[in-house]
């Protein structure tokens, strides 16, 4: 089975999660966009759609969406998103698409964070892929300095500019094995916004799509 199918399958699963009258919150990627193809499946369980990014907004919007602002909705009910790597204690790596930090906002907004991810991106410890770090521009020559010290390998994302008008640094070369501790360390170093490691609010279930179907893991 191609990634594309498992990354279909991975979004059919959730949308059982989505019970009449949901204050849904869609996250963006590749994984979502299989996600929001969907959608209009059950528009008539959808009250209110938020969206992580101009991205997903434009994709919703596609499909005959009304996407509201989280300000205008309050809290979430549901928060539907991918992620780069997940582990078995559902701590994620995110935003390998730029979002992270419109996604933690959402995650943090949501009763339920549920996220959908083939298999290739089950993993035993964090940090093979590039962690996502999103900077204010005048603090990414120091953010990334303080990685050095870290023993990572910081790398400017060029050229990108994020909807919140900041940096991306991806940092490579980690290994992340406690990864509660490590995201509070980072959320001290001024000049960071949001690093994507969603381990203070994981995912509460995972699904994780494979040739063999689609897994299911709570918290």
């Amino acid at each position: 089975m191609d990634a594309k199918a498992k990354k279909l399958d991975a979004a059919k699963a959730s949308l059982e999660f989505i019970e009449p009258g949901t204050v849904l919150g869609v996250g963006t990627g590749s994984t979502v966009n299989c996600l929001i193809e969907l959608l209009p499946t059950v528009r008539e369980r959808i009250d209110q759609l938020v969206s992580s990014s101009r991205a997903t907004t434009k994709l919703l919007e596609e499909h005959g969406f009304e996407v509201s602002t989280l300000n205008e909705v309050g809290d979430l009910d549901l928060y539907i998103d991918g992620a780069d790597e997940a582990t078995k204690r559902l701590h994620l790596i995110k935003g390998g698409g730029g979002a992270l930090t419109r996604e933690k906002v959402l995650a943090g907004a949501a009763r339920r964070f549920v996220c959908i991810i083939d298999d290739s991106k089950f993993v035993g410890m964090l940090g093979e892929f590039p962690l996502p770090v999103e900077v204010l521009p005048m603090a990414q020559a120091f953010v990334t300095r303080r990685f050095v010290k870290l023993r990572g390998q910081p790398v400017w994302r060029e050229g990108f500019v994020t909807d919140n008008g900041n940096h991306i640094i991806d940092v490579h070369g980690l290994k992340i094995s406690n990864p509660l501790e490590f995201e509070s360390r980072l959320n001290q170093i001024p000049g960071i916004v949001t690093v994507g490691l969603f381990a203070q609010r994981p995912a509460d279930i995972l699904l994780i799509a494979s040739d063999d179907g689609v897994r299911e893991l709570r918290t």
